[in-house]
């Protein structure tokens, strides 16, 4: 019998309370991300072979400028992020995760961040809803422009 068992009022020790919940956001955090194994043409990843990795940890470089195309944008699924370029030479970034659900965002194109789980579509000059499910705008991701590098900030 555990102490917990033997006196109910004083409940479990907080170790253990602490313990039990960081394996459940473990395990919480495992099954919604389990959607990556998806390996269509759609997923475009974009990673840059410099070791860096991580949900949008920052100072990595992400890729050239010129790799991210006028109106439209790229997914960099190994950084969880999403580069847009609404207009000539103004980059912006967000979350390449789905506030809808967690799915990972897949796709870029016309004009619109493409969640294929349930159909959110987000706005690539803003991150804001314009289809699907999702209420949430995606969270913007801190970004630096240096010559025809875009970088994590």
């Amino acid at each position: 019998m555990t102490s917990a068992s033997i006196h109910p009022a004083s409940g479990p020790a907080r170790r253990t309370v602490v313990a039990a919940g960081a394996a459940g956001l473990a395990l919480a955090l495992t099954a919604c991300g389990g959607s990556g194994s998806d390996t269509s043409g759609a997923v475009e990843d974009g990673g840059t072979g410099d070791g860096a990795t991580g949900g949008g940890a920052g100072g990595g470089a992400l890729a050239a400028t010129a790799d991210i195309p006028e109106g439209g944008g790229k997914v960099f699924a190994d950084r969880k992020v999403v580069v847009t370029q609404p207009a000539p030479g103004e980059f912006k970034a967000f979350s390449a995760v789905c506030t809808h659900q967690g799915c990972a965002v897949k796709s870029v194109a016309d004009g619109l961040i493409h969640c294929p789980c349930h159909n959110s579509a987000f706005s690539i000059t803003d991150g804001s809803v314009r289809g699907g499910p999702a209420r949430e705008p995606l969270p913007t991701v801190p970004i630096t422009v240096s010559g025809d590098s875009v970088r994590l900030a």
